[in-house]
């Protein structure tokens, strides 16, 4: 997956590369932002309509919700941050939003091994060869956010029996400011955040879904096309 945010964060298809530099996009005047209820951050208001998927396991991801939103929306709006997101010209490939917590467990795992693998190399004016310097501690707390932030985006494939897509068409956008969230956070603490990227439905899951007795979500979005249609 690689990210391209109101948060910008770069990784590939599925598997975690470097991380970018941040680039704000403009705020979207007509959203209402709320805060979550044990932090700080500011979410972007929930777009109207889509779907709502069902995750293929409970265990995954818990209080998180995906919805399936449909690419014509995201042309008419008006809103800078979904504008011209997405393309639906690939046949099989939907545009989805994800609501979902980062968990403060493992941005704490993160923050600790790319403290250790830092120290291995730091070598900075002034400071004993293996110390970090306090200006650089919050960069690696940065550091260790976007991964989370990443890895959870990841997670949410499975979780919901997606497939990402590959290179540029890959890329997904945090609308939180993380830059922001950074500034005041306490290590160890969730993370909530929204975010949008396309993708396709994983064809073996949600067949194994429906084998099982449940409803595909493919399935759902389907009839939902054919009605949107009519």
């Amino acid at each position: 997956m690689k990210f391209s945010t109101v948060s910008s964060l770069v990784a590939s298809a599925l598997y975690v590369t470097a991380v970018s530099a941040f680039v704000q996009l403009p705020p979207a005047a007509t959203r209402t932002p709320h805060l979550y209820a044990t932090t700080s951050v500011e979410l972007v208001a929930e777009p109207d309509g889509g779907v709502e998927l069902k995750k293929v396991s409970d265990a995954s991801l818990p209080g998180s919700r995906m919805k399936n939103m449909p690419f014509t929306q995201y042309f008419q709006t008006s809103d800078p941050l979904l504008k011209g997101a997405v393309d639906g010209s690939e046949e099989g490939v939907h545009s989805f939003w994800l609501s979902v917590v980062a968990d403060g467990q493992k941005i704490k795992e993160l923050r600790v091994q790319t403290e250790k693998e830092a120290s291995k190399k730091a070598n900075f004016p002034g400071f004993r060869k293996g110390q970090i310097p306090p200006y650089a501690q919050s960069r690696m707390t940065m550091f260790a956010i976007q991964e989370a932030v990443i890895k959870t985006c990841e997670q949410s494939l499975e979780a919901y029996g997606l497939e990402s897509l590959t290179g540029s068409e890959g890329e997904v956008t945090v609308y939180e400011d993380m830059q922001k969230v950074c500034k005041g956070y306490k290590l160890g603490d969730d993370i909530p955040f929204t975010a949008t990227y396309k993708g396709k439905f994983d064809k073996a899951v949600q067949s194994s879904v429906s084998s099982a007795g449940g409803d595909s979500a493919a399935a759902e979005v389907d009839v939902e096309a054919e009605v949107v249609a009519e």
